[in-house]
């Protein structure tokens, strides 16, 4: 470690041990040499109680027959979580950075899986291959991960989970922020968030924001720029009616993943380590991504006891990357030193891409409270429906060039932007389902939850006219626990599916949905138990997932060609901690053990190898503390470790006969920070220890170093 980082850590590190304190104006006292009026809470919202996510209704978390992490917004700007990805580092079961700092998607793992997006409950627009759209943080509420199969209540959908994103509302009360960032990798960020009455029954928000910054990667920077309104109109007192929009544009240029060889990177170099800043690809690439969304939000009220919710979305994503060059084919001489190739040339191809997903969305519900003799039901009844136009296009020129690993001469000899030759999908996907849920309350402690969905999904192929017809009935059985104490046990068994594109190679039939099941049972504590100044969620879990009908596939194109013989096993244990004590302390802390397996597989290598970037242990704990009087009132300091063991990087197979280990890391952040009634400064430092650890290679030419130390500094005033 550099004397500069021994410096920086031992700085952010000793703030650990000092006392600290939010600002508080304490009631006059004889003894006091000046008069403070006003405490000045800081987080207050930091502990989540409701997670509309997991049940499209308000029902308590302590009484949900599932594990549900959500990230508040309190949590969200007290660590300084720039994306997802970042915003999952102390969630249990949840892992991200699995390619670095991206600067364009989110990639994220829950309980073994890609969990899907959904924003404000409706489906993300998400494109051909990656289930993200890159969204910013900034715009949202907070951040739901609802764990294990979520398809009872949304449809189609992966058995590791979903996560939500809730939009900034409208307040009736004038309120906001602007905030101005700066930071390492020359991070620039101004961003702000306004809110208010425009009347008697019209409320609004308005929340922008704008970034430019450079890349831990030599030579890469992006752009980005957002925009978010929101109005309220509340027509009767028991209708209202909300606007939610968002616009973001990015600009992305340089090769932002890398794709560098194992050898100097997981594996020795004769010649030398690789460094993480390392650019095998070109200061011509770009990617620009534009996107936007439009819809409303509309409950009406029939009486205490019924009410009616209709949530509909229009949403469109255009992404292209007209020129994509990276370092694709590996060392192309590791045998010959005798050679100026020894170790040191990679060869280049130009990867080329586009497309668009236009997309509308729309969930109606009713909401009826029953009480039924000694029982309450919590019913939500309801339709959702969505079609997804989707269109992409690519080019792909294997070998055009090379490039000096150790000396990159970015004099590209091949061609720049070669178009979009070869089409990648043109489909279109139409999905409907009917669903149910009674959440029955028996006395004041104990709770059964039952759902069930039925649902119809078609997706055509708009270049051959091909249509594929899959449906599938999903439900989830839960029951809850509750004590007077707090302590919650509970138990639930849930399904899943996902539609599967294709036939199979060895019947001749069309494929079956993807199935999966899960076993769940766990313990919640809210610490209602406990005196006043408690607040907590703990979460403690144990599961098993099965995935079945997964198609094993074979060397081909799209559509998959393979045998839908493939079954997977995810069994685990987890355990999360929120907890604030006093509105001086809080904690974040979990642990994670996934054990995952491929039970059955069409090809052999594939069978008792461990889910790619799944790794068997994650640790972690942030601990945050104010010091609310005295002389350094006003004044915070946080710390946090975190631990991700080793992940394979893919399953064996025809294109990766070895397969390679992203290494363990044990990461430390930090804050310092100072508040006011209106003003906040702080810095937040994350991987302050800058450690250099591979966090995957998915092949001999797919190596990418995990997040290096970001530092940044933060001037918020608020209003």
């Amino acid at each position: 470690m550099t004397s500069r980082s021994a410096l920086l850590a031992t700085t952010m590190l000793a703030a650990l041990y000092a006392p600290a304190a939010i600002a508080q104006d304490n009631e006059p006292s004889d003894d006091e040499a000046s008069i403070q009026e006003t405490i000045y809470v800081i987080a207050p919202d930091f502990v989540p109680t409701e997670g509309g996510t997991a049940n499209k209704s308000d029902i308590a978390l302590i009484e949900t027959p599932q594990s549900v992490s959500v990230i508040t917004r309190d949590q969200i700007d007290l660590l300084n979580f720039i994306d997802a990805q970042q915003a999952v580092r102390y969630t249990s079961g949840v892992f991200g950075e699995n390619y670095g700092p991206d600067l364009r998607f989110d990639f994220i793992t829950a309980r073994g899986f890609t969990p899907k997006q959904y924003i404000d409950g409706l489906a993300a627009p998400v494109s051909t291959s990656i289930f993200s759209i890159g969204l910013d943080l900034y715009a949202f509420e907070s951040f739901d991960i609802l764990k294990g199969p979520a398809s009872a209540l949304y449809g189609n959908s992966p058995p590791g989970g979903l996560y939500n994103q809730t939009s900034r509302r409208p307040e009736r009360e004038f309120g906001g922020e602007l905030s101005a960032k700066y930071g390492t990798d020359d991070y620039k960020q101004i961003a702000g968030t306004f809110t208010g009455p425009l009347g008697d029954n019209l409320s609004f928000r308005l929340t922008g924001l704008y970034r430019d910054r450079n890349a831990e990667r030599d030579k890469v920077s992006s752009e980005r720029k957002l925009f978010a309104p929101a109005l309220t109109w509340n027509i009767t007192s028991d209708t209202e009616l909300t606007l939610l929009g968002y616009y973001q544009s990015d600009e992305v240029l340089g090769d932002t993943n890398g794709f560098l060889p194992v050898q100097g990177t997981l594996l020795p170099n004769p010649v030398g380590e690789i460094d993480p800043g390392t650019n095998l690809g070109h200061p011509a690439n770009r990617y620009d991504r534009e996107q936007w969304g439009l819809g409303y939000e509309f409950v009406h009220a029939f009486n205490e006891s019924v009410k009616f919710v209709s949530n509909t979305k229009l949403s469109g994503y255009e992404e292209a990357t007209p020129t994509g060059i990276y370092g694709s084919g590996g060392l192309i001489n590791t045998t010959d030193p005798s050679q100026p190739s020894y170790f040191r040339t990679v060869l280049q191809s130009n990867f080329t891409y586009r497309e668009t997903v236009d997309s509308i969305a729309t969930d109606n519900r009713f909401d009826i409270d029953l009480e039924t003799g000694a029982l309450t039901h919590d019913i939500i009844a309801g339709y959702d429906f969505r079609e997804v136009e989707n269109d992409a296009d690519f080019g792909f020129f294997f070998g055009t060039d090379t490039i000096d690993l150790f000396n990159p001469d970015y004099d590209y000899a091949g061609e720049f932007a070669p178009g979009y030759p070869s089409s990648f999908n043109d489909q279109t996907l139409q999905h409907s389902g009917f669903y149910v849920q009674d959440h029955i309350g028996v006395g004041e402690h104990l709770f059964f939850t039952l759902s069930g969905r039925y649902d119809d999904v078609t997706i055509e192929n708009n270049a051959t006219g091909a249509e594929t017809q899959q449906d599938a009935f999903t439900y989830r059985v839960g029951a809850n626990y509750v004590f007077d104490s707090g302590i919650a046990p509970y138990v639930s068994y849930a399904t899943s599916f996902e539609p599967v594109l294709g036939s199979d190679s060895v019947t001749g039939n069309d494929f079956e949905p993807s199935e999966g099941e899960q076993v769940e049972a766990g313990i919640k504590y809210d610490a209602r138990g406990l005196p006043e100044g408690y607040e907590l969620l703990l979460t403690g879990a144990v599961y098993q997932i099965k995935q079945t009908n997964v198609v094993s596939t074979a060397p081909s194109v799209t559509p998959v060609f393979g045998t839908q013989t493939g079954e997977v096993e995810v069994e685990g244990a987890e355990i999360e901690l929120v907890s604030r004590i006093d509105d001086r302390l809080s904690i974040n802390a979990s642990y994670s053990y996934t054990d995952s397996e491929v039970v059955d597989s069409s090809t052999p290598a594939e069978i008792g190898e461990p889910l790619p970037v799944t790794p068997e242990n994650k640790a972690s704990l942030f601990v945050d503390y104010s010091f609310i009087d005295g002389p350094l009132a006003g004044f915070g300091i946080g710390g946090g470790v975190r631990y991700t063991g080793e992940s394979q990087g893919a399953l064996p197979g025809p294109f990766t006969p070895v397969v390679y280990t992203g290494e363990e890391s044990t990461l430390v952040d930090a804050i310092i920070r100072y508040d006011t009634g209106q003003w906040r400064f702080a810095i937040n430092g994350s991987n302050i220890l800058d450690e250099q650890y591979v966090a995957r290679c998915a092949g001999p030419a797919g190596c990418t170093y995990g997040a290096g130390r970001q530092v940044i500094a933060t001037v918020t005033r608020k209003f």
